[in-house]
């Protein structure tokens, strides 16, 4: 089998992790901040990008539109952190259309709308692609780019977005706090004149990370970390150097790791303090986080030793559960002491995830947005299918629980969202290993 993951273990806790894990900078704020860099002709600079497969997506994209990126990143023989600089140098002119072969790898991509269309008048951007977790609709982007002065439509794939005049500020509500909308109408709004006013954003601290980028680059912006966003529209941007906030998701992807195997494991980079809620709940379970001396609130300890006791999940908008967690949660419970309720509120194809957790002898039941899971002391090893990248780590994860081998195919999925993962995992110990195309199932 080619393009898969194949782990052995003998149970949960019978191979505890230990060790640290260094956290690179957050995948869901790279992309977004190397596409704002377009607002702003010049050369741009980005540290702590995360050397995953979408950041070298984002930057044949942003080649494609004709900036110039240099992709500088560690040797993994070195560090496993798997962190690194990103220079972009942006044109005068830019060609504003973005190539379906480029953008259906990459549904982050459809965040170069807003800056194409703000920089140059007009934007052709192919309807992405990116993970089957939900259809993610485009109608907040669309309705947000016409009130501040734009024309939307789409036609033969492409969304193609013109300004007949000039964008202008507007007051603009978001029926939901998508961070998607949020972000491509933020950046249309930095250089629209006027005063746009943004209610209901989504406040992921990701949004607060690009917005810190855009003040830097001269962007007046009111709001930050609260669900209303005021923007001032400047004639200009100057390009940055800017560091990425850490990955608070693949911070907590090594806490439930260790959560689901035991052990103890020293998570630095990425503070507690973006993931409270999933914290507070592993503690309440049965877990021992703490935060480590020597690194101020960028790194924490977890220590599990025994059983954790079951507890439900209700996924939500930030400061809430993040759906992006939600896999691992489900596979934590799939061996915690009792029965969870799983509710995702975010995407309606998460489950497509409960499918091959069943697979590996997990007692589930899924009924519309809700999943029961009822804990069983192991799990079993089989052959999976990853979809989409957290459901593929998280199987990973629900393998460090089962008794024998458990292969994951499709990893090329966790390979866009984690540096190094198979690396990382032996590092605390786990039998693990990629498979090649030659090799045997």
């Amino acid at each position: 089998m080619s393009d898969a993951f194949r782990l052995t273990a003998a149970g949960p806790r019978t191979r505890p992790l230990e060790g640290t894990v260094e956290v690179g900078g957050a995948k869901n704020s790279s992309l977004k901040l190397m596409a704002a860099t377009l607002l702003a002709p010049g050369r741009s600079t980005l540290h702590n990008v995360p050397d995953i497969l979408d950041v070298h997506v984002m930057a044949q994209l942003l080649e494609r539109l004709g900036c110039t990126v240099t992709v500088e990143h560690p040797d993994p023989t070195v560090s496993l952190r798997g962190s690194g600089t990103v220079v972009i140098d942006v044109p005068e002119e830019l060609d504003p259309e973005a190539p379906y072969e480029l953008v259906r790898r990459l549904r982050a991509s459809i965040c170069v709308l807003g800056p194409l269309v703000a920089r140059c008048g007009t934007a052709r951007v192919a309807l992405p692609g990116g993970d089957a977790i939900g259809s993610r609709g485009l109608d907040m982007h669309f309705k947000g780019l016409e009130e501040l002065g734009a024309q939307v439509r789409v036609e033969h794939g492409m969304v193609v977005a013109e300004v007949p005049d000039r964008l202008r500020g507007a007051s603009l509500w978001l029926d939901f706090p998508s961070v998607g909308a949020t972000e491509n109408l933020l950046m249309a709004a930095v250089l629209s004149p006027g005063t746009t006013v943004i209610d209901n954003v989504a406040r992921e601290p990701e949004i607060g990370d690009l917005c810190e980028l855009l003040i830097a680059m001269g962007a007046r912006i009111a709001g930050v970390g609260s669900s209303t966003l005021e923007v001032e529209g400047v004639a200009q941007l100057r390009p940055v150097e800017h560091t990425t906030i850490g990955d608070r998701i693949v911070a907590g992807t090594w806490t439930f790791a260790t959560a689901i195997a035991g052990g103890d494991v020293t998570v630095a980079g990425a503070g507690l303090r973006h993931f409270q809620i999933v914290v507070d709940k592993l503690v309440a379970a049965g877990a021992q986080i703490e935060t480590v001396e020597g690194y101020g609130e960028d790194a924490f300890r977890v220590r599990c030793d025994d059983r954790l006791a079951a507890f439900d999940v209700a996924t939500l908008p930030y400061p809430g559960f993040p759906t992006d967690l939600q896999p691992f949660a489900m596979a934590l419970a799939a061996t915690s002491d009792g029965t969870a309720m799983i509710t995702e509120n975010v995407f309606e194809a998460r489950f497509m995830f409960a499918q091959e957790l069943a697979r590996l002898g997990a007692d589930l039941r899924t009924d519309g947005h809700h999943a029961v899971v009822r804990g069983v002391p192991a799990l079993s090893g089989a052959p999976v299918v990853a979809h989409d990248i957290r459901a593929g780590a998280a199987l990973v994860l629900a393998g460090l629980a089962a008794e024998g081998t458990t292969v994951v195919a499709e990893a090329h999925h966790i390979d866009r969202g984690y540096p190094h993962f198979v690396e990382v995992l032996q590092t605390l110990g786990v039998d693990i290993a990629r498979v090649g195309s030659d090799e045997p199932d």
